[in-house]
């Protein structure tokens, strides 16, 4: 990493340039300074027309939010080695890129961002075809809203044969388009919708919770697919508003690749890292919200009383616990779960707090809890096996991680469950469920109706 102290972005590109011509390839450009403030999901709009696609993130605290325009790079990996692949391909960027950032804020500066997919073994579907089964990008222009302050990243490939004039001039014309004030469209209404197979979804429980029953399993998880028509190409900005405006305590999310964009919002945090502290969440067991204080309250207690939730929630925090412990010392996580309030649903909920040990990064704790309990089963290697040879879907990056790295060791990634795959007039949404040896199927599609009811009220499918 080549940090600069210029602090004129004219002066760092001709810096750039120089460095290019001097060793006669590529080189990577960040630069970040303060701005004005600017909604982020405005920012996000006025990036329609960059060219390599959008991403957005907003975390469950509300003090921090991403908005990505255009591609500088991206990174991409295959396999079951995909995580270390992508560490050494994100190392070796940082490593020779040019980074002026005095401010050092998590989000800010070059920041890598992107998805896995559920299952690399799994054969593609054409659903999928826009998303490769691992990839991070380095957008061109990044707006960083952290406790309130507003940060431009400007992350530029510079060429030998490139003039720092030109470059000056299409920076200073593109981030004046991405910084104005804009009108949002309206957005998208659902004229159709249809269920996938629900038939066949029920008879997948019970075959599941007979597999259970001899022994082969403890808890598998199983998905399903929502398809919904919309009146007219879907606009995702407005959607991502309404996202922002209803789903507090959640992770809001989109990855933007051609002309398909996967977002939701989600309340399970895979795994944070600030300053070497680690942060991961243990969420599993679910229960509808009560239309009054005295049923909302009712129905939590249920849930933390209820036998199938509590052992779904504590094969969750088992795993999380056993794999934050092979990378982090000082582990601590309560006795007790506790309630997790959603416009919609609630959870039950056990943070688990650790510190890193040198040597780890963010990827290394990733790959060691992916899949969680919660949306593979366990154990993990025969519920996946189960998943991967009958479950009909493609997950795709459902129900995988989803997040952000930057160049000092920060970052955050969730799970990308409340989720849908929107590709221009029509959509594929996403919900899945815990099954275990008692399993009803009814009462599992009920719960994964529930679950739908998040993303589709965004689309215009329901309130």
């Amino acid at each position: 990493m080549i940090q600069t102290e210029l602090k004129e972005l004219g002066l760092a590109v001709e810096e750039a340039v120089t460095a290019a011509r001097s060793k006669q390839d590529s080189q990577l450009l960040s630069f970040t300074e303060p701005v004005p403030a600017i909604d982020p999901i405005s920012f996000f709009a006025n990036g329609f027309s960059f060219d390599g696609g959008r991403i957005f993130w907003g975390n469950a605290a509300g003090s921090l939010m991403l908005a990505g325009a255009g591609e500088a790079c991206a990174l991409t990996a295959s396999g079951n080695n995909r995580f270390e692949q992508m560490e050494s391909k994100w190392k070796k960027i940082i490593q020779e890129a040019i980074i002026h950032n005095p401010q050092r804020k998590p989000g800010t500066g070059p920041i890598a961002f992107g998805g896995f997919s559920f299952d690399p073994a799994k054969p593609v579907t054409s659903l999928w075809k826009s998303f490769p089964d691992s990839k991070l990008r380095i957008p061109a222009y990044l707006l960083t809203v952290v406790n309130g302050k507003h940060y431009l990243t400007s992350n530029i490939v510079v060429n030998q044969d490139d003039r720092s004039a030109d470059i000056e001039q299409r920076l200073e014309k593109e981030r004046r388009l991405l910084l104005s004030a804009t009108t949002l469209p309206d957005g998208p209404f659902v004229s159709s919708k249809s269920e996938v197979e629900p038939l066949a979804w029920k008879q997948l429980v019970r075959q599941a919770t007979e597999t259970i029953k001899q022994g082969g399993t403890e808890k598998i998880v199983l998905a399903r697919e929502l398809r919904v028509q919309f009146s007219d190409k879907a606009n995702v900005a407005p959607v991502l508003n309404a996202l922002t405006d209803s789903q507090t305590n959640s992770y809001i999310f989109a990855f933007e690749n051609g002309d398909d964009c996967f977002l939701g919002a989600t309340p399970e945090r895979l795994v944070k890292i600030e300053d070497k502290k680690l942060l991961s969440t243990c969420l599993a067991g679910t229960a509808p919200r009560g239309i009054t204080e005295a049923e909302d309250n009712r129905i939590g207690q249920q849930l933390l009383t209820d036998k199938k939730n509590r052992s779904e929630h504590q094969f969750v925090v088992e795993m999380i616990k056993k794999a934050v412990s092979a990378c982090c010392e000082q582990v601590r996580v309560p006795d007790e779960p506790v309630l997790y309030p959603l416009k919609n649903l609630q959870h039950l909920y056990t943070p688990v707090e650790a510190v890193l040990h040198d040597g780890y990064t963010i990827l290394d704790i990733v790959k060691q809890l992916h899949p969680t309990p919660a949306l593979g089963g366990l154990p993990s290697e025969e519920s996946v096996a189960f998943i991967r040879e009958h479950e009909h879907l493609d997950r795709g990056w459902y129900g995988a991680p989803i997040g952000w790295l930057d160049a000092f060791q920060n970052g955050e990634f969730a799970v990308a469950i409340r989720s849908a795959l929107i590709q221009g007039d029509h959509a594929s949404l996403f919900a899945g469920c815990g099954v275990v040896k008692d399993s009803n199927p009814e009462e599992e599609y009920q719960e994964t109706n529930i679950k739908f009811t998040p993303i589709l009220s965004v689309l215009g499918g329901q309130s």
